[in-house]
């Protein structure tokens, strides 16, 4: 594909059909890059004048590209990754630890005591501010989405520095009212809280794999937080990572279990962000104090699954 030198294009205007061509709305485009809707409407307008014709097609479902629009997506890729890695060296000789640090990390880190070290960093290196994303969508380092990201994996498998910092344990949690009514009996009468399984099942595999495999499936949830809201109201029990039933006050570990095994802490970075001084300090920072209180993460008891 040829474009005549009126119809020449350049970053801003590819941004923009990459944030359209991958939502397939406006409204996800703009939202996804953090632009206005009517800038990116504009913008891709203008840019349909340049090349002389459509590159979407409007319809029920949305914009759908064009076969012009499917020919320009691949070069609109490879240019994104040129600008991303350029970003990246620039970034990467940053000799001084200030600036800000973009991070990413699901929403139940928030509810631990890694807060504790964010604070700890921050009063440590006043320079070197944090800008925090929470989301359980997981970050595209490669594309700068994000400078560090914590990430609650078993394996990781990106092109990616990546520490793994601790395995974590894994149990039953409920309240103290509901744990009086346990006996040692597989389960039988009581209740767990669900995970997105399918309506109508009483049970799951890793109900089977628990100490409580009679319990019943009961009730669903989509996300974490609720899940534990949930459970310390009194619904019924929840399988939760222990560094985060143990820190609840209202929540005790349900008695006649051995915590399990869960996946682990991960702290992640593009290869070409390793030398940057914020990022080299911040990485090295949480790593340490993560890591010395390993027992808090995979607790004692903990089987060992076989």
């Amino acid at each position: 594909m040829t474009l005549k030198e009126s119809h020449s294009l350049n970053w801003e205007d590819l941004k923009y059909f990459l944030a359209v061509a991958r939502t397939g709305t406006l409204r996800g485009g703009a939202e996804s890059i953090r632009a206005n809707h009517t800038t990116l409407a504009r913008r891709l307008t203008i840019m349909e004048e340049r090349v002389g014709s459509r590159l979407f097609d409007r319809s029920k479902l949305g914009l759908v590209l064009t076969q012009l629009g499917e020919e320009l997506l691949p070069h609109a890729e490879r240019v994104e990754e040129e600008m991303a890695a350029a970003s990246r060296v620039i970034v990467g000789q940053d000799a001084i630890p200030s600036g800000t640090i973009y991070v990413t990390m699901p929403h139940g880190l928030t509810m631990t005591s890694i807060m504790d070290d964010l604070v700890s960093f921050a009063e440590k290196y006043p320079d070197i501010e944090l800008n925090l994303n929470f989301t359980n969508e997981v970050a595209d380092l490669t594309r700068r989405e994000a400078d560090v990201s914590f990430r609650i994996a078993n394996e990781v498998t990106q092109d990616v520095v990546g520490r793994k910092l601790v395995q974590m344990s894994q149990a039953a949690y409920c309240t103290r009212d509901y744990a009086a009514q346990i006996e040692d009996n597989g389960g039988e009468g009581l209740r767990f809280i669900g995970w997105h399984e399918p309506d109508g099942d009483t049970t799951s595999p890793w109900i089977a794999k628990s100490s409580y495999p009679k319990a019943i499936l009961r009730h669903r949830v989509s996300e974490l937080v609720p899940l534990i809201s949930l459970a310390a109201a009194g619904l019924g029990m929840a399988y939760l990572a222990c560094n985060l039933g143990d820190r609840h006050p209202n929540l005790i570990r349900a008695p006649f279990q051995k915590p399990l095994p869960y996946r682990s802490i991960w702290l992640l970075l593009h290869k070409d962000l390793r030398n940057t001084a914020r990022v080299r300090l911040f990485v090295d920072f949480i790593a340490a104090q993560i890591t010395q209180r390993r027992n808090e993460f995979w607790v004692s008891g903990t089987t060992n699954g076989s």
